[in-house]
């Protein structure tokens, strides 16, 4: 990026990446009754020429640095940590903004598989259309960690809330209309623009989609079928009036036209009592078989005992008639 400022003074105030190489040129202008009102400029020049930095251990600057301002409420910063870095390495996030009379430290930082990964601003006031220095730096059992720099602006990257509340209904003339209301939070209504994606299902499973963008927060759509289903959902995000750029917000809950009819189920046999009465039944058969079993062995006993006493019985009167005779 290259451009050139004019002024009278000596001195001059500018933001530079620090991340990449800054070339300054300075030119000498001479203009009025000495030049005939003639602009005219030095061909000589002065230069200066500032490298990023290059202290600390090679491939340590952090990768993928991150931040969103989320419903203009809280932002969070997140970044990644470069493979090439060592083990048991800590990272610090600093800030700073012509408010401050000096940098600060993340006011609460964001802890992924137990190292630092982030920064949250919840409860800090940051300015909006200011910029906004980050410096990530840090110690390792190796040496210092390169540090990474970055500058942003917060209007730039805010990112709104989710829609909640989204209603279709259908008009006399067949037509669908759609309203939806804004998330609730400090991002201003008239700066949202909106993101609607249509979807129509026809009988035969075909699905065409269609995205429209709008500053309203309704939309009216042409004539729809019975035997096809609409659903909607809606984004948002800032549009180019109000800032720079901007994040979109996720996709709110899908509405359907006409809503999903819900089947009754019909009814089923509950199978586990099933299984139960099952069980039971082969029990009982199997101890009412033990029980005839057990009953006809008793039986088949007792007859056997009845000739063998009858013998015993005579045997022995006999005994005695002879016992007498003699």
């Amino acid at each position: 990026m290259i451009w050139a400022i004019r002024t009278p003074r000596r001195s001059h105030s500018a933001q530079f990446d620090l991340m990449k190489d800054i070339r300054v040129r300075v030119y000498t202008l001479l203009n009025g009754p000495c030049t005939n009102g003639t602009m005219i400029k030095s061909t000589s020049y002065t230069e200066l020429v500032q490298k990023p930095p290059s202290a600390g251990v090679a491939g340590t600057t952090v990768k993928d640095f991150v931040c969103v301002f989320y419903n203009m409420e809280n932002m969070e910063c997140n970044w990644k940590k470069n493979p090439k870095t060592p083990a048991n390495s800590q990272q610090t996030l600093y800030y700073w903004h012509k408010e401050l009379e000096q940098a600060e430290e993340c006011p609460k930082y964001i802890i992924s598989g137990g190292v630092r990964s982030g920064c949250n601003f919840t409860g800090k006031t940051l300015p909006d259309f200011t910029d906004i220095n980050f410096c990530i730096n840090g110690s390792s059992p190796e040496g210092p960690l390169k540090p990474t720099f970055s500058s942003l602006q917060i209007q730039n990257h805010v990112k709104p809330g989710t829609t909640e509340k989204l209603q279709l209904q259908t008009r006399s003339d067949g037509q669908l209309e759609v309203e939806w209301e804004r998330p609730v939070g400090r991002v201003p209504g008239h700066c949202l623009e909106w993101e609607v994606e249509h979807s129509q299902e026809a009988p035969g499973g075909k699905i065409a989609l269609q995205k429209i963008l709008t500053e309203q927060t309704s939309l009216t759509l042409p004539l729809i079928h019975d035997n096809e289903r609409n659903c909607l959902r809606v984004r948002s995000k800032l549009h180019k009036y109000c800032v720079d750029k901007s994040f979109w917000s996720e996709w709110s809950h899908p509405n359907c036209y006409p809503e999903m009819r819900e089947v009754a189920a019909e009814p089923q046999w509950d199978m586990v009592p099933v299984y139960i009465y099952i069980a039971i039944a082969i029990i009982a058969i199997l101890v009412l078989t033990l029980c005839v079993v057990a009953a006809l062995k008793v039986r088949s006993s007792r007859q056997e005992k009845k000739p063998d006493s009858l013998l015993t019985t005579l045997f022995a009167r006999n005994s005695v008639l002879t016992v007498l005779e003699v």
